[in-house]
């Protein structure tokens, strides 16, 4: 029995995670209809966006977070979005046909990426 629900739970972990994706995905492709500084072409180009960034958030957010601590402590925690903004810019400047208009533009737009992202997770999970 013990083996029968594990794999059950490993099946629902396993659609919570492309759920959040697709969430994630939908966030992104919701960004140019918000912000004028932010383009993606297609569907197809928003759910590799939301890959590489749930990806980058994975690996080198931490470091990265660790690394500006003392900065982030100084600003109250504001550098925080510096961060996320940086992190949102450099995957744009990865995947073709996401585009970010400049730092600033993906400074507000990581911000509202976490905004419809946190809306959507609340309103499906």
């Amino acid at each position: 029995m013990d083996g029968a629900a594990g794999e059950i739970g490993h099946h629902l972990a396993n659609m919570r995670l492309l759920l959040i994706w697709l969430i994630n995905t939908a966030a992104i492709f919701a960004l140019p209809h918000l912000l004028d500084s932010v383009q993606v072409d297609s569907f197809t180009t928003a759910l590799f966006a939301a890959l590489i960034l749930g990806l980058v958030n994975t690996l080198i957010r931490p470091i990265l977070l660790v690394l500006t601590l003392p900065v982030t402590f100084l600003t109250l925690g504001l550098f925080v979005f510096v961060t996320n903004g940086l992190m949102f810019w450099a995957v744009a400047d990865m995947v073709q046909g996401f585009q970010v208009a400049s730092f600033g533009s993906a400074i507000v737009a990581a911000f509202v990426y976490s905004v419809i992202s946190w809306l959507l997770s609340a309103l499906l999970l």
